[in-house]
């Protein structure tokens, strides 16, 4: 079996990230494939928020190797200061000086036949660019999310680091793999250079196993009131919910709520203060419920409970899909859609069979799908029956190994 070394900063026992379940379900799965993966991750103390609920999901054939790195905000700041270049590209900066020593000594110990890192974080970019560099092993770089954008990151002297990454890439990765059609097309336009088939799309999916038996009735999450779930972290900029808040405010002023009663659920939003300022300013606290994060089988368990499942996804992000939004697919429950139409995130849902979409800065616009919503939720489930199947982790994790194999060849 080749082995492949993966850099990846999210892995159990980190808590609360998406990012999580791309490398931790293709490690599960590769060796299906030929692929016996090594793990090269961060020290858990460099992490805020920690759990052992995904530890089992580890496999126990596959090796996990930690090495030192620190939060820069948190572990070397002093009262909150800390100094700017110690942040960048980002605030794990640290995790090349153990990273790039303890990856050199995988290599010379276990020597797998191609390196794999993810972003973000970056630094795991430039841990991998440097291994790439001293070992000429074939490297694959894998994007979750866009590095360099317009505007983003803010500050220009991080965003020259971000760019300095994505170059070195470009010049040194045997291929970039993206999760968007838009992305993939992006960064083929920016660094292609005539060979469109080094920009790979492998998008995110969901974990049948992680899924309750269907065969069980699972009960409705609240019988007297209609519940729509949005299932984490709820972004300022990315995922605004002003509009959202304004128009529940709508509907309440309305009178529709009186003979289809709704709740909003936010769980693990991270930004609750936020959710809440918006719904006394809107006068609907009674209609927004703010939840703590939950154990990940078990927030996928209440997506298959709640009556509908809400995705909140901005203009400025639509060359990127939340990872969420194929688990949301997978449970066959009704989907409102809060996004851009032209992005690949309502895309992908038109191509599931899904039409629930408005834009997530028109409180009109959602309002009117929200009446539709309430009159009609089966309307808001796939148009017909789909093979779901192929968003499923392991299928993707067999997109990986035939990339894989293509590199090392």
């Amino acid at each position: 079996m080749k082995r492949v070394l993966m850099i990846a900063y999210h892995f159990p026992p980190l808590r609360g990230s998406s990012g999580i379940q791309r490398t931790l379900r293709f490690a599960k799965y590769l060796p299906e494939f030929g692929w016996q993966p090594i793990v090269l991750t961060i020290d858990p103390r460099a992490y805020e928020f920690v759990g052992d609920d995904q530890l089992q999901d580890v496999h126990p054939d596959v090796g996990v190797y930690r090495a030192p790195g620190l939060d820069t905000a948190r572990q070397l700041s002093i009262r909150g200061r800390y100094p700017a270049f110690l942040a960048r590209p980002d605030r794990w900066k640290s995790w090349w000086l153990g990273g790039v020593p303890m990856g050199l000594a995988l290599v010379r110990k276990l020597r797998p036949d191609a390196l794999w890192s993810t972003y973000p974080i970056a630094t795991a970019h430039a841990i991998g660019n440097t291994l790439q560099r001293i070992t000429r092993i074939p490297w694959i770089a894998d994007f979750r999310d866009p590095m360099a954008q317009d505007g983003y990151p803010p500050d220009p002297r991080t965003w020259a680091s971000f760019k300095k990454i994505e170059e070195n890439v470009a010049a040194r990765a045997a291929r970039l793999v993206f999760t968007t059609p838009s992305a993939r097309r992006t960064y083929d336009a920016r660094y292609g250079g005539g060979a469109p088939e080094r920009f790979v799309l492998i998008e995110n999916g969901y974990d049948e196993e992680t899924f309750p038996d269907t065969n069980v009735d699972a009960a409705p999450l609240d019988a007297a009131t209609r519940t729509l779930l949005h299932s984490g972290i709820v972004y300022p900029d990315e995922r605004d919910p002003s509009a959202l808040i304004a128009a529940l405010q709508q509907l309440k002023r309305s009178g529709t709520l009186k003979v289809h009663p709704l709740r909003v659920r936010f769980r693990a939003a991270v930004h609750d203060d936020l959710l809440r300022s918006l719904a006394r300013k809107h006068d609907v606290e009674d209609m927004v419920e703010i939840a703590p994060p939950l154990p990940y089988r078990d927030a996928i368990c209440e997506m298959t409970r709640a009556d509908g499942l809400l995705v909140l996804q901005a203009a400025n992000c639509n060359e990127q899909i939340p990872a969420k939004l194929y688990e949301y697919i997978r449970s066959g429950r009704p989907i409102v859609a809060l996004t851009d139409a032209a992005g690949d995130t309502a895309a992908t849902l038109r191509d599931a069979g899904f039409a629930g979409i408005a834009p997530l800065d028109d409180a009109n616009a959602i309002t009117r799908l929200l009446e539709r919503y309430l009159a009609s939720p089966g309307s808001f489930q796939a148009a017909e029956a789909q093979d779901v199947t192929r968003h499923s982790r392991r299928s993707r994790a067999g997109e990986l190994a035939a990339l894989l194999n293509a590199v090392t060849s």
